[in-house]
């Protein structure tokens, strides 16, 4: 995959998959200089590391509260939603596991070489990959509907709120 096929064109969600390549690079360029300058480095790797881990658990999170809402009519699996497994095209989820397999072989290179140092904060980052495709997943995945449930009567449906009398 070359460089300029990271964020496919044409497909939904371009904004996402722009911003998920964007902090990953940004986050490979200060491992690799941490790597080289562990001293001088220890507060900006600490930084992004942290920034970008609080920016992946805030997407996670908003993700997870979006398939809540459609999981009402469609059937969402964390597989599907995270991981992008048959939601997807091709193209995006391949972008997107792309990006958090550099965040993990960076973080983890850079953690090894430089081991206890401020480098280790790396490992946290691949969070933010895995919550921005969360993010994709649960705005533009496409999943199966669910199937209307026979069980629930019409005077059973607690939507209703009492006002079948």
């Amino acid at each position: 995959m070359g460089r300029g096929n990271l964020v496919p064109p044409g497909v939904e969600g371009r904004d996402l998959l722009q911003a998920c390549w964007a902090g990953t690079w940004v986050f490979t360029g200060v491992a690799v200089v941490t790597t080289a300058f562990p001293d001088p480095m220890a507060v900006p790797i600490a930084v992004v590391s942290l920034g970008l881990l609080a920016a992946g658990c805030a997407a996670m999170l908003w993700a997870f509260q979006r398939a809540l809402q459609r999981s009402r009519y469609e059937l969402i699996g964390v597989g599907g939603l995270y991981f992008l497994t048959g939601c997807a095209p091709r193209s995006v989820r391949v972008s997107m596991m792309a990006a958090l397999g550099v965040e993990l072989v960076v973080a983890l290179a850079a953690a090894s070489v430089r081991p206890f140092t401020a480098s280790a904060f790396g490992i946290l980052v691949p969070v933010y990959a895995l919550g921005l495709s969360g993010a994709w997943g649960a705005r533009h995945g496409s999943f199966p509907s669910r199937a209307p449930d026979r069980k629930t009567t019409e005077q059973g449906d607690p939507s209703r709120n009492g006002d079948d009398v």
